[in-house]
């Protein structure tokens, strides 16, 4: 640190010039992430000074995460669920698993979980020592009900399914999976970080949200298609008052005891997040979805021209080829078994698809 400080121009000179080196969305097709929306950025700025972690000092925004949580559990056909804003899915993901370890308190105790799941899982396991079960994905990589029931033991604490797999967007099946949870009276989570703002979208789906009974606990993520400033994820539970297991006692703040992972929890991304899904709506929502579905239909026929074929139809807006090329000026990515990947994310406009297939092309020839 210098002795005299800089000016603000020399200060907001330098920054500026470091902020160019970051990547634009405009030709990224790897993150689950996207730029907010205006309103989102607005409502960020507005509760830019909130902190969470003391709830009782800002109570207007303490009443704005309730409402962005009933929001979502409205969405995700319980109206009653209990929840808070995390800082995303590894957090919501860490946080129903202590619940679940909580919930039932045995030596080694372990969590079944999808070969397709998020890395977050590996953290949470390490960090809360459960042992990790990993169950083969079939034929469209998705979980297998089957294996799951052979996976389970007496020390079984969870089982996990993905709803929008972080590499081929694929949804498990929730409801034959829940039924093997129910029949083992065990604590079953949903990650839908990306997906639960897709999914609830989309025609024809079978249950897979606490509309299946066995539904303990759902992740989402606001930050990804709900266009809402980084970071702001959510945990919702089946049960408000599993929550209770996770309180330590606070007896300097305005609350006296406090369940929540982190403790400064900024109120801004919260804010962020509830303008959004009410700006939007249902409708606007729906829309936005159905646009980037488009996107990924359109994707995968202009690749396939070209020879390069899906790994697999996905169920949300991911597409993954059979491509080894890297595209010149774009950023994908790789699956762990090697396929292209791509994310259709609302940045990805249909004049990116475009662009992309014409480098595509030209890589082609």
């Amino acid at each position: 640190m210098k002795e005299n400080g800089s000016s603000e121009e020399e200060l907001f000179s330098y920054l500026s010039s470091v902020r160019e080196e970051d990547l634009k969305y405009g030709r990224i097709l790897s993150s689950m992430c996207t730029r907010p929306h205006p309103v989102a950025i607005r409502a960020h700025m507005q509760f830019i000074e909130t902190n969470l972690g003391d709830p009782g000092l800002f109570p207007g925004t303490m009443g704005l995460e309730d409402e962005l949580i009933t929001m979502l559990g409205d969405l995700l056909h319980h109206s009653g669920a209990g929840g808070y804003a995390t800082s995303g899915g590894t957090e919501s993901n860490i946080q129903a698993l202590r619940i679940a370890k909580k919930q039932k308190p045995v030596d080694t105790p372990n969590v079944i979980i999808p070969a397709s799941a998020h890395f977050s899982f590996d953290k949470a396991c390490d960090m809360l020592g459960l042992q990790m079960r990993s169950v083969p994905l079939d034929a469209n990589y998705r979980m297998d009900p089957v294996l799951v029931n052979e996976a389970i033991d007496e020390k079984t604490v969870a089982i996990v399914s993905v709803v929008g797999t972080t590499e081929y967007g694929m949804i498990d099946p929730v409801k034959e999976i829940g039924s093997v949870a129910a029949d083992h009276d065990i604590f079953f989570h949903v990650d839908a970080a990306f997906g639960g703002l897709v999914a609830p979208f989309l025609p024809g789906l079978a249950p897979w949200d606490f509309l299946v009974p066995s539904v303990s606990s759902i992740s989402v993520d606001p930050h990804k298609m709900g266009m809402s400033t980084i970071p702001c994820g959510a945990l919702l539970l089946r049960d408000p008052e599993a929550f209770g297991c996770l309180n330590v006692d606070t007896p300097y703040l305005t609350v006296k005891k406090e369940c929540t992972l982190a403790g400064t929890r900024p109120g801004a991304p919260v804010a962020s997040a509830y303008a959004v899904l009410r700006y939007l709506g249902r409708e606007g929502l729906s829309a936005l979805v159905q646009g980037c579905m488009e996107n990924t239909r359109r994707l995968i026929e202009g690749m396939e021209a070209f020879g390069y074929a899906r790994a697999v139809t996905p169920d949300v807006n991911v597409a993954t080829f059979d491509c080894p090329l890297v595209p010149t000026g774009w950023r994908v990515s790789r699956t762990r078994w090697g396929h292209m990947r791509t994310v259709l994310m609302p940045h990805v406009t249909r004049d990116v698809v475009e662009s992309f297939l014409e480098t595509i092309g030209e890589s082609h020839a």
